[in-house]
């Protein structure tokens, strides 16, 4: 069953950033786009790398370690090496913080 859970506040994420947010022993990215909010796995499916550590253009998280990127509205992958889809989550802001639905 799934549930809305606090993130952080808006303003602790930058546009066109992303946070890591640990929960019930899962890593999630949560992202800020142009206002807009979005979440995935924390984690890239080529290699687990945490992708709070790597960049954010547009709608495009790219891996820190080879490049790998998403696109962070739906976790298509984009470029090799990455070709399995990244799980994303529903987002929303209300009161000034970021929620999302595990």
């Amino acid at each position: 069953m799934s549930h809305w859970v606090n993130t952080a506040a808006l303003d602790d994420i930058e546009d066109e950033d992303v946070m890591r947010f640990d929960y019930a022993g899962h890593t999630y990215a949560i992202y800020r786009v142009d206002n807009q909010v979005f979440a995935s796995d924390g984690l890239c499916t080529h290699e687990q790398v945490h992708l709070s550590d790597g960049l954010v253009m547009d709608y495009v998280i790219e891996c820190p370690k080879h490049n790998g990127r998403f696109d962070i509205r739906d976790g298509r992958p984009l470029c090799a090496p990455v070709c399995e889809k990244l799980k994303t989550y529903p987002a929303k802001v209300e009161d000034g913080r970021i929620l999302i639905e595990v």
